[in-house]
């Protein structure tokens, strides 16, 4: 799959965004974070895990995106077609880019100008506190929420967008199409981690940001554990879910195994999870809730209890693991042609253990589409 997108795909995300910043009286978007700045600029770089240096992009209510970046970046955000990029010798702890970002807001805004920073769920400033709070003793400048602009604009994923998910759903698929070459009775769950790593690796992933999961004979009652060395045993349900990530964008879903031979109640929970997907995605249909989804597959898994023992039954999926809404009884987000979803059921199973599921899915004008292969049975390895 060709890297980045073509220039009109950028601008008009950056039309979406002025729309939004126009229609909330703002005068500029100041953004922190990689998958927003990757969003807007498609500046995509490792260099974020250290945190020593921020990096700020605006988006002015009017005109060209500016970018006020460490110098080390300039290279490459350049080549991502930025042409207004300021910079200093970061890192300057005296003053890490604090001024220059205070000069180009009120260049931007005016001298009394409102500057809106995405407040949603899942956001944070990546900058710190103190470095904030002087930017706006000395910039004069009202900062405030950006009343959901820039989560409206990513929530619904162009054409583009989505193909890039199924990519990279594709390979996370190809992966679990081998998972039987490295998990078996006596290999440690640790081992399995980091081979189905390498085999995300192989099939085509960038990097495997996120993988989770757990194995025991009813289940696992946690999946968030980093994996230890107990060897697979005869009777496991072995779980791993995984993130991949391609370009920028991630898949997110998982798959079960059963070591030998499962546990009747096993195959009877994983066919009900199953079946709980299925239901989801038929509810799946533009109109329809977050909330109405998770009805859907909860009267499955627990009869309506409304108490899903794996917390919410999906979420939004994009640039980031986890964005957007959440499938839980009281999220009445409005699905809409462009969403990208997980559908991800949980099921109590028996001594405080569970089993889960996870497919991808994306919404369209006329219902959903899968972008992962559903599964159908309980795969044995032998």
């Amino acid at each position: 799959m060709e890297r980045g997108f073509p220039a009109q795909e950028f601008a008009a995300r950056k039309a979406m965004l002025q729309a939004g910043l126009d229609s909330n009286g703002l005068d500029a978007l100041l953004l922190t974070t990689p998958a927003d700045i990757g969003y807007v600029t498609g500046f995509l770089t490792r260099f974020y895990e250290s945190p020593t240096r921020p990096w700020f992009v605006i988006v002015p209510r009017q005109g060209d995106v500016v970018a006020v970046i460490p110098a080390i970046g300039e290279p490459l955000m350049r080549r991502c077609g930025v042409t207004d990029i300021r910079t200093w010798p970061a890192p300057r702890p005296a003053d890490d880019g604090v001024s220059l970002l205070g000069e180009t807001l009120r260049e931007i805004a005016g001298p009394s100008g409102t500057i809106a920073i995405p407040s949603h769920l899942e956001t944070h400033l990546r900058m710190p506190m103190a470095d904030f709070e002087k930017l706006r003793a000395d910039s004069g400048l009202t900062f405030g929420p950006d009343h959901g602009v820039m989560a409206a604009a990513r929530a619904i994923k162009s054409d583009a967008e989505v193909a890039k998910i199924e990519h990279v759903c594709g390979i996370a698929g190809r992966a679990f199409d081998r998972v039987g070459e490295i998990a078996r009775v006596g290999v440690g769950l640790d081992d399995v981690f980091r081979r189905f790593q390498m085999l995300c690796l192989e099939e085509g992933a960038e990097a495997v940001e996120y993988l989770a999961g757990g194995a025991g004979p009813f289940g696992y009652s946690d999946v968030i554990s980093p994996a230890t060395d107990t060897p697979l045993a005869s009777g496991d349900v072995l779980m791993l879910d995984t993130g991949c990530v391609v370009d920028g964008y991630f898949c997110d879903y998982d798959r079960n195994f059963a070591i030998g031979q499962p546990d009747p109640l096993m195959r009877d929970a994983h066919a009900r999870l199953l079946e709980a997907t299925q239901a989801g995605f038929e509810a799946a249909k533009p109109g329809a809730t977050a909330a109405d989804l998770f009805h859907a597959m909860d009267a499955i898994v627990t009869g309506g209890a409304n108490d899903p023992a794996s917390g919410r039954l999906g979420h939004g999926l994009g640039m980031q693991l986890t964005e957007g809404c959440s499938l839980l009884p009281h999220d009445r987000t409005e699905l809409r042609p462009g969403m990208v979803l997980t559908l991800e059921p949980g099921i109590a199973t028996r001594d405080g253990n569970m089993l889960v599921h996870e497919e991808n899915i994306v919404i369209t004008d006329t219902g959903a589409r899968p972008l992962t292969r559903f599964a159908t049975t309980l795969p044995v390895l032998d």
